[in-house]
């Protein structure tokens, strides 16, 4: 038996079994005295048509941290991952309530040009989509269109310096003429990443990256996710919740559009206050 956050005893039997049967290594879930909060969501709802995805989110994600969004499926997870970027509002007939700033700027403000503002987020999708272009060019494109580097040996030093980062470049530095589909699996999801990065967002969106990777580029993954982390706030929705545990400093539990339960990964894993996240995290649904 263990103590919640409020005080009162929780009968974790079931999570504590799971946590030791995975060998979590969590990360270090304390803020430190530098973090300061990148976005903030407030009462944050979101319809798509008459049928509501979001109940009124309060959410703060940390600048140079990563936070996990968990819950079963259709939970909402997905939905305000997408809220963070405007990429919702694409869609006909929806709607959302609240407000979401980052750096201290409302994102959905009239005056500001809906595209800008998702420049200033970095995706990664499900599975591994770079562009039918060639390596180079796939990583190439953001600067070329920001206006970020001309062609030439700048533009080369930081197709280099991103594919350097994602541990990429003795892999593939006779190769950058090649299509990016040609790549494994693994390394097409690592070269995503690297386009994301090439043009410097502000945050970095991660829907469930490595649910279509084999366990080792998994492993890949997370530690670049590690790494990355100490220049991009990163936001990452997972079901596998060793993965969560391994790369989150801080996890959100998601059920039927509301967040129910929001703090440091290692707390809400061992002693989540709610017993809707407890039932989840000891395997009892999914």
């Amino acid at each position: 038996m263990s103590k919640a956050r409020n005080g009162k005893p929780v009968h974790s039997r079931v999570m504590t079994k799971y946590l030791f049967e995975q060998n979590l290594n969590f990360p270090d879930g304390h803020h430190h005295a530098d973090r300061q909060v990148k976005m903030q969501c407030r009462d944050v709802s979101f319809w798509y048509g008459k049928k509501q995805a979001l109940d009124r989110v309060n959410l703060d994600l940390y600048d140079r941290e990563v936070t996990a969004f968990i819950g079963p499926s259709g939970c909402g997870k997905s939905t305000m991952l997408r809220c963070l970027n405007r990429t919702n509002e694409i869609l006909p007939g929806t709607r959302l309530e609240g407000t979401i700033t980052l750096d201290g700027q409302d994102i959905y403000d009239p005056a500001l040009d809906p595209t800008e503002v998702r420049r200033r987020f970095g995706w990664v999708a499900q599975k591994p989509n770079p562009f039918p272009s060639s390596i180079f060019d796939n990583i190439a494109y953001g600067p070329r269109i920001r206006g970020m580097a001309r062609d030439g040996d700048e533009l080369r030093d930081g197709v280099r310096s991103c594919l350097e980062r994602v541990g990429m470049w003795e892999e593939v530095k006779d190769r950058l003429s090649e299509p990016g589909t040609d790549l494994s699996g693994g390394q097409q999801q690592r070269l995503c990443i690297a386009r994301a990065i090439a043009y410097e967002p502000d945050v970095i969106l991660m829907d469930e990256p490595c649910s279509a990777l084999d366990p080792h580029a998994t492993d890949l993954i997370e530690q670049l996710i590690g790494e990355l982390k100490t220049d991009f706030t990163i936001v990452i929705i997972t079901h596998n919740l060793r993965q969560a545990a391994q790369v989150a400093q801080r996890t959100g539990f998601f059920h039927l559009g509301e967040l129910v339960e929001i703090g440091d990964t290692e707390t809400l894993f061992n002693a989540p206050d709610d017993r809707r996240c407890r039932d989840y995290i000891g395997g009892r649904y999914g």
